[in-house]
């Protein structure tokens, strides 16, 4: 077993905008390693959010709807005398961040057509406007929690 934790590695801010996050969501879009195209198509998705919103500040947008699709809560499988208990659990802010760009990527790439910087500039509109498959994706962990608060007094 591990003596201790690897230390976590600090994520520099993005180039264009200087925002960590944003960063961080062009490091979720990697695809065998093409850091460059991943940083173009972010940068071309903000370039259509600001045309379609009027001029309206991009990061705004973006943050916004990282803000709607954050979760607060989730189920956890937990073993309990033989039998597994869906336990609901608050998420750390570093998981909520993690499972928000995830889902906002995994629902950008289910879309149809076009290409992904407008899949995924769609997908951010969306959800800054509290709608979209992400924003469903954390109704659904919300629903589930709720569900089985009956379970919550066995968290650890």
């Amino acid at each position: 077993m591990r003596r201790s934790k690897p230390e976590k590695r600090g994520i520099l801010p993005d180039v264009r905008y200087n925002h960590i996050i944003i960063q961080t969501l062009i490091h979720h879009m990697l695809k065998r390693g093409k850091k460059s195209a991943a940083t173009r198509i972010m940068y071309d998705t903000m370039d259509l959010i600001k045309e379609r919103t009027n001029g309206k500040d991009p990061v705004e947008v973006f943050d916004a709807a990282l803000k709607n699709v954050v979760p607060m809560m989730e189920v956890r499988p937990r073993r309990v005398g033989g039998a597994t208990y869906q336990v609901p659990m608050e998420v750390p802010s570093s998981r909520r961040t993690t499972l928000a760009i995830r889902w906002i990527l995994a629902s950008a790439r289910s879309r149809a057509g076009k290409s992904f910087a407008e899949k995924l500039a769609d997908e951010l509109m969306d959800a800054a406007k509290n709608e979209g498959s992400s924003i469903r994706k954390r109704e659904e962990t919300h629903k589930m929690a709720e569900a089985n608060r009956a379970f919550s007094h066995y968290r650890a």
